[in-house]
């Protein structure tokens, strides 16, 4: 299923708000919790097909470096950003910043968990006064690798912006089976971990809390109430029945997201951490 330009969850207000203005406002609650200076350096990890990185670059007038482990993402974020400033072709050197408004944005296929050693190379040298990511670090296996990479690439005074999936403090078993593994199984996700283990993760490498977790799973479940009115297709059932366990499990996972926010073991929190 597309999400359009953004590939995370909106940030419903208004009963009339379409996901598109809800997945913006999302973005606009990252700014507002991180205070992230205009014209910033943004380290966005798990990028998708750029949509963040370049509203980042042309509303708020930052550098943007946009990270995937996809090429196909890769290829559709500079398709797409060279679309969207206007320009004939894409540039020779993929190092280079597409200009966009008053910042740039530019794309690399790199796993998040080689970030910390590919940054500090001499030839990729680069420290950043924002790494910000949103809706990935559940799908990393180390999340403390991620943690101390951020940590790493930061500049003095630097912000960690983040924005996940989670599962509620002190759950029973019999509550993450029923609620949490379905999720994790259909999204081929590590164990979700509490809210207070990346706040823990946190202070071990080096970063303070800047913004405390802030939780929005109310304003931002409308989401798969969207996503599960847009998989309704026989045809779509038919063809993840084709791809076996796997395809079913993904698309059960929209149901068991519905269902965990319904019960509250399901949330979405968002959190700063200050170096």
């Amino acid at each position: 299923m597309s999400r359009g330009e953004h590939i995370h969850h909106g940030y419903f207000i208004e009963p009339d708000d379409s996901k598109e203005t809800a997945q913006t406002r999302l973005i606009e609650l990252l700014l507002e919790q991180s205070s992230l200076p205009i014209g910033s350096t943004v380290l966005d990890v798990g990028c998708g097909i750029g949509g963040t990185t370049r509203y980042l670059a042309k509303h708020h007038g930052c550098r943007v470096t946009g990270l995937t482990i996809s090429g196909r993402q890769v290829e559709l974020a500079r398709t797409l950003t060279t679309k969207e400033a206007g320009t004939d072709s894409l540039h020779d050197c993929p190092s280079d910043f597409t200009p966009l408004g008053n910042g740039g944005a530019r794309f690399f296929e790199l796993d998040a968990e080689k970030m910390g050693a590919y940054f500090s190379t001499a030839s990729n040298k680069a420290t950043f006064d924002c790494v910000w990511i949103s809706e990935a670090m559940s799908h990393l296996p180390d999340k403390r690798l991620f943690f101390c990479n951020a940590s790493k690439l930061l500049n003095p005074g630097g912000k960690l912006v983040v924005a996940d999936w989670f599962k509620a403090e002190g759950l029973s078993t019999a509550q993450i089976n029923a609620d949490i593994k379905p999720i994790e199984d259909g999204m081929l996700l590590p164990p979700l971990c509490e809210p207070s283990e990346y706040v823990h993760l946190a202070g071990e490498t080096g970063l303070a809390i800047f913004s405390e977790p802030f939780d929005i799973s109310k304003q931002v479940s409308k989401t798969w109430d969207i996503s599960w009115s847009l998989i309704q297709s026989p045809g779509l059932w038919a063809f993840a029945l084709s791809l076996g366990r796997d395809g079913i499990a993904f698309l059960q996972s929209f149901r068991a997201m519905r269902r965990g926010y319904a019960n509250g073991t399901f949330r979405y929190s968002v959190m700063v951490f200050k170096k």
